[in-house]
């Protein structure tokens, strides 16, 4: 069959995700340190001098600007792609279409909401794994968070299973409908595209 499959849609997401993280880990890593710094926002640096700062104190590589929780971003993006663009596609082309406008609309919503709402609940182990790696550790100087996997099972014991899920209901609330609008543009402008250029 020419059709992809919901696994060919969940490796492309998986794939775009893991890419899109190596990409944007770094920006993550000072975003993390600015949202930490707790100076009044006259006294706050730019974002370059917490650059040079980060790559001074922390270097460049595993523990530094570019590496530092990149795991944990891989994760969080990889796997909310993942869920999100297979689960989408699957999903839309097992739901027959709408004749009324109201309708489709409405499916496609509520497919990219479901999809949005499904890949938070998969990703947010990674994002508080690499929130606690990238952010301020609890004893100054002393690492206590590295390794994504090592930091979700020390969250986990010391913590509990719920740990792993903190933030999951604003994040649900962001990425939910940031995702149903997402792929509601992406299909009209598809759409449109497709009629005013055909083959």
């Amino acid at each position: 069959s020419d059709k992809p499959t919901a696994l060919t849609y969940s490796l492309a997401g998986l794939g775009s995700g893991v890419t899109e993280a190596i990409i944007v880990n770094p920006f993550e890593v000072v975003k993390v340190k600015m949202q930490s710094n707790r100076a009044h926002q006259s006294e706050t640096p730019s974002t370059w001098t917490v650059a040079r700062e980060i790559v001074k104190e922390e270097g460049i590589g595993r523990n530094g600007l570019l590496g530092k929780g990149i795991t944990g971003t891989m994760g969080r993006n990889g796997f909310f792609n993942m869920i999100y663009f297979g689960f989408y596609h699957t999903v839309k082309n097992w739901l027959p279409p709408a004749s009324d406008s109201r309708l489709e609309f409405l499916r496609k919503v509520g497919i990219g909401l479901t999809a949005g709402t499904l890949g938070c609940c998969v990703n947010i182990p990674f994002d508080v794994a690499k929130s606690r790696i990238q952010g301020p550790q609890p004893v100054p100087g002393v690492i206590k968070y590295r390794g994504t996997a090592r930091v979700i099972a020390m969250v986990y014991k010391e913590e509990g299973f719920l740990a792993l899920y903190k933030g999951l209901v604003p994040k649900i609330m962001r990425l939910g409908p940031g995702g149903a609008i997402m792929l509601l543009v992406y299909e009209n402008v598809h759409e449109y595209l497709v009629r005013k250029y055909p083959d």
